[in-house]
């Protein structure tokens, strides 16, 4: 298994952490701005996997479902990320020779960066929005979601 898909896997495994300690009806909490609710956060990073998945690999995206806004739900949520998530570890498990992923530029290693950095945008939306609900991560979880090496 490649560093790239390791790294992927780590990634992954913090969302579902934080997912994890969501609260069911804190899913449609929305920021104070408006925007995305936190279950629909999620769901984005889901979907936006998927619409990456379509031009570097249309096979990967084989039984992966899009979540909508009226399927949201913690189990749904964390499926979904699940099934998305292999598929992208697939996707790296299988960078050709040249390193590149079809359609990004410029290797394999950047689409990593870019991947991580747009999720974590979203992380860091989805605990802002919690917060200004009155939903707090606890403290705990929010120094988890850091651990990189034990997640």
């Amino acid at each position: 298994m490649s560093p790239l898909t390791q790294t992927w896997q780590i990634h992954n495994r913090i969302n579902l952490y934080l997912l994890e300690n969501i609260a069911e009806d804190d899913l449609k909490d929305q920021s104070a701005s408006k925007g995305r609710t936190v279950g629909q956060q999620f769901a984005h990073m889901h979907n936006v996997r998927m619409m990456w998945l379509k031009v570097a690999n249309p096979a990967l995206l084989e039984g992966l479902p899009k979540i909508g806004k009226e399927e949201i739900t913690k189990q749904s949520l964390s499926e979904g990320l699940k099934l998305s998530s292999l598929a992208v570890e697939q996707l790296f498990d299988n960078v050709p020779p040249d390193g590149k992923i079809k359609g990004f530029k410029p290797h394999a290693a950047g689409f990593l960066g870019y991947l991580i950095s747009h999720e974590s945008h979203h992380r860091g939306q989805i605990m802002l929005t919690l917060k200004q609900s009155g939903h707090m991560i606890p403290q705990n979880i929010q120094y988890g979601l850091w651990e990189w090496g034990t997640r």
